[in-house]
């Protein structure tokens, strides 16, 4: 699977098979909005404690960031490792700074 490293996108393994995630502009707002959270710094304190929903949350949109759609609408119902969705999260977030 290519991926466009300058643009922050990363692979990871989630439900049995490789997905791409993505910070985007969009993402991070969907993220910052759906947690109720105001600026970066406000984010920083909250993803240092995801509920399983918040997981979910944040996962489908850096899902979405990088055009996996199918997956992201299935989250709630995919069978995704929780390690794995939290290791993919922190990827995703290291490979944006």
């Amino acid at each position: 699977m290519e991926v466009n490293g300058a643009r922050g996108e990363v692979v990871t393994v989630l439900a049995g098979a490789e997905r791409r995630l993505c910070l985007t502009l969009g993402a991070l707002a969907e993220i910052e909005t759906a947690l109720e959270c105001d600026g970066l710094a406000g984010l920083a304190d909250r993803m240092r404690a995801l509920s399983a929903r918040d997981l979910i949350t944040v996962l489908a949109a850096l899902l979405r960031g990088a055009g996996e759609q199918t997956l992201a609408n299935a989250l709630a119902t995919a069978a995704v490792d929780p390690r794995e969705a939290a290791e993919a999260v922190a990827k995703a977030f290291a490979a944006a700074t």
